[in-house]
């Protein structure tokens, strides 16, 4: 009986996966049409010149593939552990589906704006990943306090769940510096991609420095009531 209850509720977990696994499909996709755009110039330039004169089209679809690459990565990590869902939680990853859907928009403004107004263009995408940190966090945070996850992976998921909250504080910390200088707001978004391309190290890697730090502190407690026993 265990057994089927067990085999219902993985089923109900792979079916929101797969469902979500559609959306990103269909969401990656529609990035494409802003660079099909280019092949249907107002003059008749070269091919190539035409290519060069939309570079920025070019960098908005990377950014953006990159993005939902990196979301779906993360969103796929998240759902290794998960071995049941229940009606809110449905609702917690809709929120993350409709922020995914609306990256190919603030890509397309991107690349639209970015030589005319690069800074508004850039705040509209960084406010977009802002959204998408919060989803994230509230998916990891939603499935550990509800128990949704297999109780032997709460640790490695706790630290899942904190790299996506200080993953909100480093967006809106771009999402400001873009206002200042949008080339480095851009940077630290890339940067961000590279940190999160591969989120089971770099959990670990945190894990291990908060596990450092706390056996540090706890070594420096013990010495403290040795100090003041001898005294």
């Amino acid at each position: 009986m265990t057994k089927i209850v067990n085999d219902n509720q993985n089923k109900e977990s792979s079916r929101v996966e797969l469902f979500s696994d559609g959306v990103f499909a269909i969401a990656i996709t529609l990035l494409v049409l802003e660079l099909i755009q280019i092949l249907h110039p107002e003059s008749e330039s070269k091919l190539l010149t035409t290519f060069l004169n939309h570079w920025q089209s070019f960098l908005a679809f990377f950014i953006g593939f990159t993005t939902i690459l990196v979301c779906w990565i993360n969103h796929h990590v998240a759902f290794e552990s998960i071995h049941r869902v229940d009606t809110k939680f449905l609702w917690v990853n809709g929120f993350l589906l409709f922020i995914v859907t609306l990256t190919p928009f603030s890509t397309a403004v991107m690349a639209e704006y970015l030589q005319k107004e690069s800074t508004i263009a850039v705040a509209i995408f960084g406010f977009n990943y802002i959204l998408i940190s919060f989803a994230a966090n509230g998916i990891c945070s939603y499935a550990y306090s509800h128990h949704l996850i297999q109780e032997e992976e709460r640790v490695n998921y706790n630290s899942y769940r904190l790299i996506y909250r200080y993953a909100i504080y480093y967006t809106i910390l771009a999402f400001f510096i873009c206002f200042i200088s949008t080339w480095i707001s851009i940077c630290l978004y890339l940067l961000l991609f590279a940190l999160f391309a591969a989120p089971k190290e770099l959990a670990i890697r945190l894990e291990k420095i908060r596990m450092k730090k706390k056996f540090k502190s706890t070594r420096k407690e013990t010495e403290q009531e040795r100090d003041s026993t001898n005294t």
